[in-house]
């Protein structure tokens, strides 16, 4: 079987960046007819195991004029990171073993929405409003009263409001991100929240040609905590108590493979965090565990406002540290069975 695969002639690169509905039967005819024509075997026969992670690959983040489209300094970054995605996917089908979605799913009362803010005269903050300790902690913004009752039934407003404080305090301690206020995005059962289209096709393709399951990861629905990366919240205790735990299940899903092979978006958000997160779980356990992940650099983009805000330096030198302390930097184009220290069997 060569390396790589052929692209199946319904892939369509154009669409990738629209949403529609993909036509499940005629995909999985296909898929089957695939497999036999190329050969391909069941992934549980796999002999090298490689886990594809897929970061919030969805519309709101993937499609241009959804809520929090990703464009990178070209301006379509997720668009061509979601071809390039795909096209990975088609030509390594042979070789990726399962392929696991995460999902950023929201509601409209989250710490990082604007009805949970209001200030003096009850107006909530702008989109991408920089909530600083200081502002929380002299209540030029505070805790919106009328949500009091829908994210936390078990404390009054002056609990939630040191509960904020708090929050933020742990951000600027634990040298994440300050708390940024975002557009409502990734909602719960709407369009925004739903895998983009040819990227889910291609998942599914997948699903039925290698009899591999794919794998969704739901995070980030939490009301009082941001959730950027899927293996844990950015803030776990509270002043009152624990409010979120780590996604041990799933990191220990993750660490099973051999390989684990990561994409999606944002590259200085929710993909950074991600990987940041796993460096640091995979260094506690055995350092050399961190030389089974590649992060496919041309498939992630990082969080460009222009005029408003540039991720792209801190992406950058997230995705440096990460080289350097071990994990591989590939590129879509290269074959999983060239990749440096990866064996050229398996399915």
């Amino acid at each position: 079987m060569t390396d790589p695969l052929p692209v199946p002639g319904f892939f369509n690169p154009a669409r990738v960046g629209e949403i529609w509905t993909v036509p499940y039967a005629e995909r999985a005819s296909q898929a089957l007819d695939w497999g036999k024509t190329l050969g391909l075997k069941p992934a549980a026969t796999d002999s090298v195991r490689v886990a594809l992670l897929g970061i919030d690959l969805q519309n709101t983040f993937c499609v241009p004029g959804g809520e929090l489209f990703v464009a990178g300094r070209s301006g379509m970054g997720a668009v061509e990171d979601s071809a390039r995605i795909c096209r990975f996917i088609y030509q390594n089908l042979h070789r990726i073993t399962r392929i696991f979605l995460t999902m950023d799913t929201h509601k409209a009362m989250q710490i990082f929405h604007p009805i949970y803010w209001v200030d003096e005269q009850g107006s909530h903050p702008a989109p991408l409003t920089v909530l600083s300790v200081e502002d929380v902690k002299r209540g030029k913004w505070r805790v919106n009263p009328a949500v009091v009752n829908n994210v936390a039934s078990d404390r009054n407003l002056a609990e939630l409001q040191r509960q904020a404080e708090h929050y933020v305090e742990t951000l600027a301690k634990g040298g994440k991100y300050p708390l940024i206020i975002w557009p409502y995005h990734a909602m719960l059962g709407g369009v925004g929240h739903a895998i983009v289209s040819a990227v889910e096709e291609a998942a599914f393709f997948h699903t039925i040609a290698r009899a591999s399951q794919t794998g969704f990861e739901i995070k980030g629905d939490n009301p009082l905590t941001e959730n950027y990366s899927v293996l844990r919240p950015e803030v776990l205790e509270g002043p009152f108590g624990p409010i979120a735990e780590k996604n041990t299940r799933f990191l220990q899903t993750l660490l099973s493979y051999d390989v684990v092979a990561i994409v999606g978006q944002a590259k200085s958000h929710c993909v950074a965090w991600t990987i940041d997160d796993l460096l640091t779980e995979m260094t506690a356990r055995d350092p050399a565990l961190v030389r089974k992940v590649y992060l496919i650099e041309d498939c992630t983009s990082p969080v460009v406002v222009p005029g408003v805000v540039d991720f792209t330096a801190q992406a950058d030198a997230a995705f440096a540290r990460f080289a350097g302390a071990g994990m591989h930097l590939v590129k879509s184009d290269q074959p999983i069975g060239s990749w440096p220290g990866v064996h050229p069997g398996g399915a």
